[in-house]
């Protein structure tokens, strides 16, 4: 059997037990019948329909019970697709086989945050949405996939057919993803034969992130012993640090994701345009839900649910000659995908900005959760040492080991660098079209980026 895009099979079937379903729908959402195809898929089911349109709807990326009229509401709520606050679904009853010694089922031992508990009324293993931040950790974990995350694939294609301008913005993890000789260039293309509007890469938004985080750094580290810590990238490091160490907020910056800053840059850009951003993390599909920063990004899309609606296209990223762009992204921005790039090229920018503050930027970095909790407790207690910049990634790895990529991290880590020396920019501070960009804010230089009215755009409250 051929590998797609050249992925070791051992990784193309840890997949969800759904993904020849969803495989299915996708491809008849794509032809015209989606109607005759889901009737069908519905009259060969003999068991429970409820637990099986469960599954469809998680699949579609809505929230559909069965009756009667299933299939038109389906379609209907697919067309006028509202955003559903709840990520992680719990399709049908855990057998509790995959229990412990110690009495804890695989996704409960593995939750960060300890939201899965059991319900003193049905007795059964339920979502505590007080405390999950739709990590996604749980959906790796569960080999029975009664945990699953919302797709919001169908809901884009429906805006890419009804004549909307769509974007893929996409996570700098994507290099090497889709093969190792697909180039940006080339996923352009594919893109735009699956009816995107453009591409961009969110590298070059983390590149503006980058120096707003300088001029934090510059503010906040004032003496030794202060300290920062980064909120750029990852929603599993700012959902503990909400959630589980909220002493320590007031050293957090109050800077959005990189994929924030996209939808928000873009939106202002062109009123018009809907932005999709691609990456290999379930969690951003709640950061992209967050009250305080919702309706910036319209869907979230991991690689594999690309590679889905690449398969289901016939469109092959390797057989692309590739829609040409010039060079925007840095280096700097390139490695945001992995654990501590954003405190690389945080440093340089420090370096190039404030070179004589740059002394006093020491870095540390945690790489997995089990990391990010040991370093958080030891910055609570005071015993971090000699630090004043603090980077978290959720992710063993950072955005490589994402659970919905591709390939192995250390492949993705790989890729990451390669397409990070490739960059002609090395430095965000250097480069002239963020100045080009950033002048339309009004931000023309560092003492612009300190007032709070012109970088709102970058900032969020915590």
């Amino acid at each position: 059997m051929a590998e797609p895009y050249g992925i070791p099979m051992r990784y193309a079937v840890n997949m969800s037990r759904h993904e020849e379903l969803f495989k299915r729908l996708v491809s008849a959402y794509y032809n015209d019948n989606f109607r005759e195809v889901l009737t069908e898929v519905l009259s060969q089911e003999r068991e429970d329909l409820d637990f099986f349109t469960d599954i469809v709807s998680v699949l579609c990326g809505v929230d559909i019970e069965y009756d009667d009229k299933y299939v038109r509401n389906l379609i209907r709520a697919i067309t006028n697709y509202q955003v559903n606050k709840k990520v992680i679904a719990k399709v049908g009853e855990c057998s509790e086989s995959c229990r412990s010694a110690t009495g804890r089922t695989r996704c409960q031992s593995i939750c960060p945050f300890n939201a899965i508990v059991r319900d003193p009324i049905t007795k059964t293993f339920v979502i505590d949405d007080s405390r999950c931040i739709g990590c996604g950790l749980c959906v790796d974990a569960c080999d029975s996939s009664i945990l699953m995350d919302r797709v919001e694939l169908l809901p884009v294609a429906s805006s890419i057919r009804n004549g909307e301008k769509v974007i893929a913005a996409v996570a700098p993890a994507i290099a090497g993803q889709f093969g190792e000789n697909v180039t940006l260039d080339m996923l352009r293309e594919a893109f735009a034969k699956a009816g995107f509007a453009d591409m961009v890469e969110v590298a070059f938004f983390a590149d503006m992130l980058t120096l707003k985080e300088a001029v934090e750094f510059d503010k906040l580290v004032q003496n030794a012993g202060d300290l920062m810590i980064t909120s750029c990238c990852c929603p599993m490091w700012v959902g503990m640090l909400k959630k589980i160490y909220y002493d320590l907020v007031p050293d957090l910056s109050p800077s959005v994701s990189p994929m924030i800053a996209a939808g928000r840059i873009l939106k202002e850009l062109n009123k018009d345009v809907r932005v999709v951003f691609i990456g290999p993390c379930i969690a951003k599909k709640t950061e992209a839900k967050d009250p305080d920063i919702a309706g910036v990004i319209d869907a979230v899309l991991t690689f594999q649910e690309v590679k889905v609606m690449f398969d289901a296209l016939e469109i092959d990223p390797g057989n692309m000659s590739g829609v040409s762009s010039m060079e925007y992204a840095s280096r700097g921005g390139r490695l945001y995908a992995r654990t501590g790039g954003v405190s690389a090229a945080v440093g340089e920018a420090i370096e190039e900005m404030f070179p004589l503050k740059y002394r006093m930027f020491k870095s540390v970095q945690a790489n997995g959760v089990k990391e990010c909790k040991a370093l958080l407790d030891m910055v609570k207690s005071g015993e971090v040492g000699d630090v004043s910049f603090i980077e978290g990634m959720g992710c063993a790895g950072g955005c490589v080991g994402g659970p919905k990529g591709l390939i192995p991290k250390e492949s993705g880590l790989m890729f990451v660098e390669k397409s990070a020396q490739e960059s002609v920019i090395k430095v965000a501070a250097n480069s002239y079209l963020i100045d080009e960009i950033l002048g339309r804010f009004g931000v023309h230089d560092r003492e612009d980026f300190k007032d709070h009215a012109k970088t709102g755009i970058f900032e969020r409250t915590f």
